[in-house]
Order: C-alpha cells, then structure tokens, then sequence
C-alpha cells in the first residue's frame, strides 16, 4: 500500500503541476480584465475543482457533504476546522467569491502567487500578530461588506486528526462587528491527506457544515459566547465522526460543563 499510495501521489503533483502551468498564463492575462466574480471562478473555483477531480480519480479521495441546507443566502464568516490543504480547495470552490486568511510569504511566489493576490486574500505576517490581528479585522469587514465569504481557520494552524485546537475570537469578532452569523465547519480530511506524510491515502471525507450562529449581543461577552458555541459544535461534529478521540471530547465536555457543552 506505501508504494501504491506514493505512486499515486507522485501522479497526482505532476498532473497538478502540468494543469497549473497551463492555468496560470491565461488566468494571469485574461484575469485582470475580468469583472472580480467572474476572475474569481476562473482562478480559484476552476483550479479548486480540477484539484478535487484529480483528488477523487488518481488519489481516491472522495467526499459527501452534509448540511447545505444550513448555509445561509448572504455570505458570512466560515469558521472551519483545519486539517489539512484539502478543506482549502473544497471551501474556496464551494463558497464564491471568498476571501481567506493565508500567509504573506505565498505571494511572493512568482506567478502563482501573483495569480494568488488576484482573487483578494487577506496575506498576514505571522512574525507580526499584533499587526496581523488589526489586518484580518479590517479587511475581514472590508471584503464582508463587499459580499465575500471570510474563511477562518480559528485554531490558526493545522491540527492533525483525533486533536482540536483552541478556537481564536478573531473569526466571531469579525461577524458579531458586521451583523453577521458564523457558519462552523467540520471535516476529517486530514485523515486521507495527512499533515506530516507527503503520501496521500484513499477514503471519504466527510464534510458536515453545521446551522449559522447568531451571537446574542455585541459585546466582548457575546462574542466569546459564539466563539465557544462553535468551538463545541466543530468539536461535537469532529467526535462523531470519528475525527476527535473520546479522551479529548470528554475533556472538552468537563471542561465546559454548565456552559452549553452537549451531552
């Protein structure tokens, strides 16, 4: 099974290589003239789901997806889990335009990245989190109030399966200030394309959006209240299907014993 999955991947990045390098010239020429939305498919949800198709037929991984019927008409702040690359190019082809908080340093890359700045991402400095936070803040209302999706990863890095890390408020913050809900996230993807294996496995990622959250207020208490509630159901969703041990639910249910936590 190593040498079959590591053949597999090795075709996988060089058809992913070769569709890349036949996208980025047109996209670089024609994108710039395109009206935002339409640029925006022609990069990144065209990309995003050529990379899922050759996931699917040469890598074997597959998914189904749970809970459309939650997402709301007007776009809002995406509070996901974060696992792996995979969930980055479900949720950036699925939910259109949207904007997401990526690092500085993948602009830089020529072309690609130059593609990349294009379709209006929020590139932070992580050396510089202060500044970083007032970045995501601004432009995060900024692109709500253009229409955009704001896709969050709120624990703010890759957290492998069977672990769930603390959820950040930037994300709840920037929906309670715009008057908006967040809408959680859980997937087990980083089971199939894991963080510290460059090989991918075959499976079915399971993709389970969760109902949009309200917060009751717009206080700094209102916000850590959202934040929490979908802290919980995230960690709920990901217990369920297997992707957070019973050891680490049971922890996170004591832990917020009396506040919500779910049985």
């Amino acid at each position: 099974m190593g040498i079959i999955s590591s053949l597999r991947t090795v075709i996988f990045y060089l058809l992913l290589a070769l569709v890349t390098l036949l996208w980025l010239p047109p996209s670089m020429l024609i994108g710039p003239l395109l009206p935002y939305r339409w640029r925006y498919r022609m990069i990144s949800v065209a990309w995003g789901r050529v990379t899922l198709f050759l996931s699917r037929w040469i890598l074997g991984i597959r998914y189904r997806v749970r809970g459309m019927e939650n997402v709301p008409p007007q776009p809002c702040v995406i509070l996901s889990k974060h696992q792996s690359a995979w969930e980055t190019f479900f949720l950036s082809s699925h939910f259109e335009p949207l904007s997401q908080v990526l690092k500085r340093e993948l602009l830089h890359i020529p072309v690609f990245g130059w593609a990349l700045a294009m379709i209006k991402p929020i590139a932070i400095n992580r050396e510089q989190p202060k500044q970083a936070l007032r970045q995501v803040a601004e432009q995060g209302a900024e692109r709500l109030a253009k229409g955009n999706w704001l896709l969050i990863f709120p624990e703010g890095t890759r957290v492998p399966p069977g672990q769930i890390g603390k959820f950040s408020r930037g994300g709840a913050s920037l929906a309670v200030n715009a008057g908006l809900p967040v809408l959680p996230v859980a997937h087990n993807a980083g089971q199939f394309w894991p963080k510290l294996d460059w090989r991918k496995q075959p499976g079915t990622v399971d993709v389970v959006i969760g109902p949009a959250m309200y917060a009751t207020g717009t206080d700094s208490a209102a916000i850590a209240e959202l934040n929490r509630r979908a802290f919980l159901w995230v960690a709920q969703a990901q217990h369920a299907m297997g992707s957070l041990t019973d050891a680490n639910w049971q922890a996170i249910k004591e832990q917020h014993h009396g506040q919500g936590a779910a049985d």
